[in-house]
């Protein structure tokens, strides 16, 4: 088993230790193991997979997805096992890349590993439906409505066509490219000095005033607002002249 360590120079072995402890505590080939290419799940284990991420992200605004499966580290040589549990780790984001938990809780030697999956995940939005430039101010007739992968950026796809026309592309679109948050250009909904509405909202309740803009209102961007009796407030522009606060 020590050919399966690298030489390493003295000031890198006590990085290296975990990692070396890990692989040696798994001596025995075992049910998820093969003699080439890294241990295997095998099709019971890979559908188990597969049904927990499924579980997870699949729903009414998302009603397609797919799972594909990366590999164990191929220098794991774990123990036999006869029942090994996956599991979403604690705060993992189940779109694009991310991992699933494997744990062998039936075994002579307990062991927990990490496979890396990637999660395609499939719903509505609006693609271009030609090549359009930067700069471009949105009308019905550049966008069309069809199924893309939701999960390709981490930016937001436009769930509404009719919201964002009108509005200017801040990148440029190819035809068939989704449209997302980020290609479009931040609206100014009001400048400073402006009279806005204010809304504080919170618990079940809402307190409506009035103020004066200290900076420009940029979507996105919180801003800062001198209520009537004086008092600066931030909050976040939601429309034309209006700033909401949450409570």
């Amino acid at each position: 088993m020590n050919s399966l360590l690298p030489t390493l120079r003295p000031s890198r072995r006590a990085a290296f230790a975990p990692v070396a402890a890990a692989v040696l505590a798994c001596t025995a080939v075992g049910a998820l193991a093969q003699p080439t290419g890294g241990p295997a799940l095998g099709a019971p284990l890979e559908a188990q997979v597969r049904q927990l991420i499924l579980d997870r992200v699949v729903g009414p605004a998302t009603p397609r997805a797919e799972v594909a499966l990366g590999r164990l580290d191929p220098r794991l040589r774990l123990a036999a096992c006869q029942k090994v549990d996956a599991y979403i780790p604690s705060g993992t984001r189940l779109w694009g890349s991310t991992r699933v938990g494997l744990r062998c809780v039936d075994g002579p030697t307990p062991w927990n590993v990490y496979l890396p999956v990637t999660v395609h995940v499939f719903g509505p939005g609006w693609v271009a439906a030609a090549p359009l430039p930067a700069g471009h101010v949105l009308a019905q007739a550049d966008l069309r409505s069809t199924e893309i992968n939701l999960s390709e950026q981490r930016s937001p796809a436009i769930p509404d066509g009719q919201a964002v026309l009108g509005r200017t592309l801040a990148q440029p679109l190819s035809a068939g490219q989704a449209l997302r948050e980020v290609a479009l250009k931040s609206r100014q909904w009001f400048g400073p000095g402006e009279t806005v509405q204010v809304r504080a909202v919170g618990g079940g309740f809402a307190i409506v005033g009035s103020g004066e803009a200290l900076t420009a209102g940029m979507e996105g961007q919180p801003v800062r607002v001198r209520t009537d009796n004086g008092k600066v407030v931030s909050g976040m522009p939601v429309g034309e002249r209006v700033v909401e606060i949450t409570l």
